[in-house]
């Protein structure tokens, strides 16, 4: 006789919303540093400051949230 249980693999699986906010910073982060690369490499001398604070701050900002949201279930689990 079976009974319907809960599988606790199946909900383990997904990704807490830190580490969905980190990897999608860090995404958008990347982005930012290929732009940035692509157009020194076009010639473009003065790039807006928006995109430079991008490649520069977001970028380690999801890493960081990424990073914090491994400790954290780590430390849960």
């Amino acid at each position: 006789m079976e009974t319907a249980t809960r599988d606790e693999a199946t909900t383990s699986d997904s990704k807490p919303w830190l580490m969905r906010l980190g990897i999608g910073l860090f995404a958008i982060g990347m982005l930012a540093v290929v732009v940035v690369f692509i157009l020194f490499a076009v010639g473009f001398q003065d790039l807006p400051v928006w995109l430079s604070a991008a490649a520069g701050v977001i970028t380690p900002l999801g890493l960081l949230l990424g990073l914090a949201a491994l400790v954290r279930e780590h430390r849960k689990g």
